[in-house]
C-alpha cells in the first residue's frame, strides 16, 4: 500500500497534461515553430550523441582498464562536467569560446559562429552529456572480465577485434543505457543551451518562448512531443535490463 501511494504521488504530475488550460495551439505565436523546434532538437541532439559515442567510448575504455594513479585525476575531470550546474556551464562556454578568446576568434575567422548557431547548439549538448555517457559506459566496460579479453588476445585477435567480438557484446546493454542517459541529458538541456544557442531553438527553449509569448495553450502540444521523444528510449532500456537480469537469475 505504501509503494502504491508513493507511485501515485510520483506520477501525479503527469495529470497536468489533462489540466484545463484552454484550446491547445500547435505553433504558439510563431507559425511553424513546433515543427522547427522538434527538427532542431532531434537532428542536432543526434549529432551531439554521435560525438559522445565517438569521443566518449575510448575515454570510458581507458578509465575502465587504467590502473595508475593518474586515473583518479582523469575521473575527477570527467565528473566536473557531470556536476557542473547547467547555467554556469552555459555562461562559461559562451565566455571560453567567445570572440575575445583565441579559440572563439579563430572559429569566427573560419566562418563558424560560436553563439546562436547549430555549432553552438551541438557543442553545448556535447559538453552537458558526454560526462554522463562516459560514466555509464565506464561502468559497463568495468563489468566485463579482463581475463576474457586477455584470452581472446592470446588466441590471436587484434585489439579492435577483442572489443568487437568480446567486450562490446558483453557490455552492449550498459552501452545502450549510457546512450539513453546521454540522449535524455542532451535533449532536455535548457540552462546551458538558452545561454549559448537561443537560436536555433530546440524544444526546451521553444517551450520557454511559447510560455512567455503565448501561455500554456501553446506549451502543451510541444510538451507532449518533448515527453514522447525523451522518455521511451531510457524506459525501454531499463525494462530490457530488468528482463535480462531476471532471466540471468532465473
Amino acid at each position: 500500500m505504501g509503494m502504491l501511494a508513493f507511485t501515485l504521488a510520483l506520477l501525479y504530475p503527469l495529470l497536468g497534461l489533462c489540466a484545463p488550460v484552454g484550446r491547445w495551439q500547435w505553433d504558439g505565436s510563431i507559425p511553424g515553430s513546433t515543427a522547427s523546434a522538434v527538427s532542431v532538437s532531434l537532428t542536432l541532439t543526434g549529432v551531439a550523441l554521435l560525438l559522445d559515442v565517438i569521443v566518449g567510448t575510448p575515454v570510458a575504455w581507458y578509465l575502465a582498464r587504467a590502473t595508475g594513479r593518474d586515473k583518479i585525476a582523469w575521473e575527477a575531470a570527467v565528473l566536473v562536467s557531470v556536476l557542473m550546474p547547467p547555467l554556469a556551464l552555459g555562461i562559461l562556454l559562451s565566455l571560453a569560446f567567445g570572440p575575445t578568446m583565441k579559440p572563439g576568434a579563430w572559429l569566427l575567422r573560419m566562418g563558424l559562429p560560436t553563439a546562436n548557431s547549430p555549432l553552438a547548439f551541438i557543442a553545448t549538448q556535447f559538453y552537458v552529456s558526454v560526462g554522463y555517457y562516459i560514466v555509464a559506459a565506464r561502468a559497463a566496460l568495468a563489468a566485463v572480465p579482463v581475463d576474457l579479453e586477455r584470452t581472446a588476445a592470446l588466441l590471436g585477435l587484434r585489439p579492435y577485434e577483442v572489443f568487437r567480438r568480446v567486450t562490446f557484446p558483453l557490455a552492449r546493454l550498459g552501452f545502450a543505457a549510457a546512450v539513453s542517459l546521454a540522449w535524455v541529458r542532451a535533449l532536455g538541456e535548457f540552462g546551458a543551451v538558452v545561454v549559448t544557442a537561443y537560436y536555433p531553438s530546440g524544444m526546451p527553449v521553444q517551450i520557454w518562448i511559447n510560455l512567455q509569448d503565448a501561455g500554456m495553450p501553446a506549451v502543451m502540444p510541444l510538451l507532449v512531443v518533448f515527453l514522447l521523444t525523451a522518455l521511451p528510449l531510457p524506459w525501454a532500456i531499463h525494462l530490457l535490463a530488468q528482463r535480462r537480469y531476471a532471466d540471468a537469475n532465473a
